[in-house]
């Protein structure tokens, strides 16, 4: 008996030092991971990090919430290295990873992500999953008494203000200053620069902050860095001038996952894709204006969202 009593003993404390990896959503014990979650320290960033974790919880993945890191070239780092397992990113970054950005193949949504898929897996062993068809571009937007007063509606017309002396601050994130692909790229379009005093650097990359400042003209600032599925735009009453040259690339944002990860769990497209694909532009802008405007949780926003789609019974 006392050895018995021994036995059972040593049992208890061998079950008390395994950590419980207990699956909230369910109920039940997390079987799978643990997959380290991250996204970029913007607001979609954040609603599509939280869809990705709540999504995984629910299919029994431990995970290890890792949000809000801030630039693309942090992120990239960080993923590449294994510091991060997976999270979202836009397709039209690739013509910045892989030093394409004179090709064309980037203002393609299908050829863009086709290619971005191609050389993440053969160069660096990244497996892109299917992205949302929701174009989230970069884009200047301007203070929609400033568009009417000056007849500013496309880039080409704010070059020509630009030029002709018209006052401008823009307000936007390093990497939309300094990235080839983003400012840069408009500027050598559209014939027009703005100079260090016409710029305001902020840090991260959230539209929200931006967009308040031209919108209510902080430090002087009438000109923001936008997204296009950003959802304060109209109730700002900013206007985004469009791109009558195509210059920027197509921005669709989609899962991206370590291959060393995706090997082991081949499951994560079937659990991901369904929701990713259920994105439009008017879904994403008005799920960012849940975050950016009512100041709701990304969480809870991710959460209502698939439990309204079917993807989740409860979260």
């Amino acid at each position: 008996m006392k050895k018995l009593l021994i036995v059972l003993s040593i049992i208890i404390v061998l079950l008390l030092a395994v950590p419980a990896c207990t699956n909230q959503s369910t109920g039940g014990y997390a079987t799978k991971g643990p997959v380290i979650v991250s996204s970029k320290a913007d607001t979609e960033g954040s609603l599509l990090g939280q869809m990705i974790i709540l999504m995984l919880k629910a299919n029994e993945f431990q995970v290890m919430d890792k949000l809000g890191i801030a630039g693309t070239s942090l992120i990239r780092n960080a993923i590449l290295s294994g510091d991060i397992d997976i999270y979202p990113e836009y397709t039209g970054n690739g013509a910045y990873f892989f030093n394409e950005t004179s090709s064309d193949v980037w203002k393609d949504a299908q050829k863009g992500y086709e290619r971005v898929k191609q050389l993440d897996k053969e160069t660096n062993n990244i497996v892109w999953l299917k992205p949302a068809p929701a174009n989230n571009t970069w884009a200047i937007a301007i203070p929609k008494n400033l568009a009417d007063k000056e007849g500013i509606h496309t880039l080409a017309d704010f070059a020509t203000y630009v030029n002709k002396s018209g006052y401008v601050k823009l307000a936007g994130s390093e990497e939309f200053i300094t990235s080839p692909v983003a400012l840069p790229a408009f500027q050598t379009a559209y014939g027009f620069n703005l100079n260090k005093e016409q710029l305001v650097t902020l840090a991260g990359g959230n539209t929200a902050q931006t967009e308040k400042a031209a919108a209510e003209g902080t430090d002087g600032v009438n000109a923001a860095m936008a997204y296009g599925t950003d959802g304060s735009l109209s109730a700002l009453s900013l206007v985004v001038l469009s791109d009558p040259k195509g210059v920027q690339p197509v921005y669709e944002p989609a899962p991206i996952v370590r291959g060393v990860v995706y090997d082991k769990y081949p499951e994560l497209a079937g659990i991901l894709d369904p929701v990713f694909t259920s994105f439009d532009l008017n879904t994403l802008q008005n799920l960012n204006a849940r975050i950016a405007l009512e100041g709701q949780n990304p969480a809870t926003v991710a959460g209502d969202y698939l439990v309204s789609k079917g993807f989740l019974k409860t979260y």
